[in-house]
């Protein structure tokens, strides 16, 4: 099953017969936890432009690149372990 919430919900819409009860009862306690939760995130004008541009460009949603940028600005100041790339592995394509 899929690791974020939104892949689980919409993996158990396809397959509602197949999953049992207990399941979608944590699946939806999950999701309506993070509902209530939930509060938009305020920029400023320019901030939010920039935002959607970006995330425009590589085809993200608005969530997703704030979610990225916050995450890289944790790792980039050793609040987070770096992601380390193997750079001697194979890489497929040609540049």
């Amino acid at each position: 099953m899929p690791q974020d919430l939104a892949a689980q919900l919409e993996h158990m819409a396809g397959h509602v017969g197949d999953i049992p009860r207990a399941d979608i009862q944590v699946v939806l306690r999950r999701a309506a936890l993070m509902i209530r939760n939930a509060s938009p995130i305020g920029l400023d004008v320019d901030c939010e432009d920039a935002v959607r541009a970006i995330s425009g460009e590589l085809n993200m949603t608005r969530n997703d690149m704030i979610r990225r940028i916050v995450k890289e600005w944790l790792e980039t100041n050793a609040y987070l372990p770096v992601r380390f790339l193997d750079e001697d592995g194979a890489v497929e394509g040609s540049a």
